[in-house]
């Protein structure tokens, strides 16, 4: 955790999802692509990741990873062996990655679905780290679109 964020919720630490040695395969991974990123965040990110695979092991509607999470579970997905045994191992079955469109209307727009992700995480007793978790800061948003990275207006 940097050291100006605190965790959402006191709980279990998600990293203890993921034995080290998968962990470590999954930060060489992501510093690989990302070098900027430091062990330290790696870790919290690699947790964050779990909490989130975890969550979407058993939901019965759509969720959505922040950018970051979905970061690190695509180095995950990179390594395709250990993540198919992590997943059987965890949940009997695998947590098949599915980018794609979800109608706003039927499904709620990113920050409904990732908001969802997050009280889920919550729920489950995971610590929640801020520095992943951007929607966190917009609770206040006004929805006005107003030169949002995911304004209608600004194409993105």
């Amino acid at each position: 955790m940097s050291e100006t964020a605190t965790p959402l919720s006191a709980g279990i630490d998600p990293r203890t999802l993921i034995r080290p040695e998968i962990r470590s395969l999954i930060i060489t991974t992501m510093r690989a692509q990302f070098p900027q990123v430091t062990e330290e965040h790696a870790e919290l990110g690699v947790g964050q990741m779990a909490a989130f695979l975890t969550v979407c092991a058993t939901a019965e509607r759509p969720l959505s990873p922040s950018p970051e999470v979905d970061d690190y579970w695509h180095a995950f997905v990179l390594n395709t062996e250990a993540y198919m045994t992590w997943c059987t191992e965890m949940f009997g079955k695998m947590v098949h990655h599915k980018p794609g469109y979800l109608n706003p209307e039927e499904h709620g727009g990113g920050k409904v679905l990732r908001a969802r992700a997050i009280d889920a995480i919550a729920e489950l007793g995971f610590v929640l780290e801020p520095d992943f978790w951007p929607e966190i800061e917009l609770a206040q948003c006004s929805q006005c679109h107003a030169n949002c990275s995911d304004s209608p207006f600004t194409g993105k």
